[in-house]
């Protein structure tokens, strides 16, 4: 494929703003703590997975220039995005989702831990890692949109 077409290197950027739509819908349904927590799995899943959306993307032809206007498409609607959520806090909260309260004042909220997929033993990890002991020694823990859960401890009296 010597000459490419604008229309042709179009559809490929067009591919490319859709396999990149369907893995942020992924990964927003997997929740907070999944995405927030990665390891050497998650590394080669996303990997593969890169590996895997490319031949979508590109059409399996292996061309540089093809290749440098998924990437272009990829950093553009990046630079786009980050620009929206400046102007527009829904938007925002929408695609990276808001913080989630899992303690207050002591009372572990079973509920949201399920629904974010957090484990009992993940949140007595990390009030241990912040020098405390129990829940009933938290005054708020949060699960933040990165992932990681915020501890507060309770004020002595």
């Amino acid at each position: 494929m010597d000459h490419l077409t604008l229309a042709q290197l179009g559809i490929f950027v067009a591919k490319t703003a859709i396999v990149l739509l369907v893995l942020v819908i992924a990964f927003r349904l997997l929740g907070k703590r999944q995405t927030g927590q990665i390891n050497i799995y998650d590394l080669a899943m996303i990997m593969a997975l890169a590996n895997a959306v490319q031949n979508s993307m590109t059409g399996g032809l292996g061309d540089l220039r093809i290749g440098i206007f998924c990437s272009a498409a990829l950093l553009l609607i990046g630079w786009v995005v980050s620009r929206l959520f400046l102007k527009n806090e829904k938007a925002e909260r929408l695609v990276l989702g808001v913080p989630t309260v899992l303690i207050n004042r002591g009372l572990v909220l079973e509920a949201r831990m399920r629904r974010e997929r957090v484990t009992r033993e993940e949140l007595l990890a990390t009030i241990r890692q912040h020098g405390l002991q129990k829940p009933s020694q938290v005054q708020l823990a949060v699960l933040e949109i990165d992932g990681s859960i915020s501890i507060v401890p309770k004020e002595e009296a």
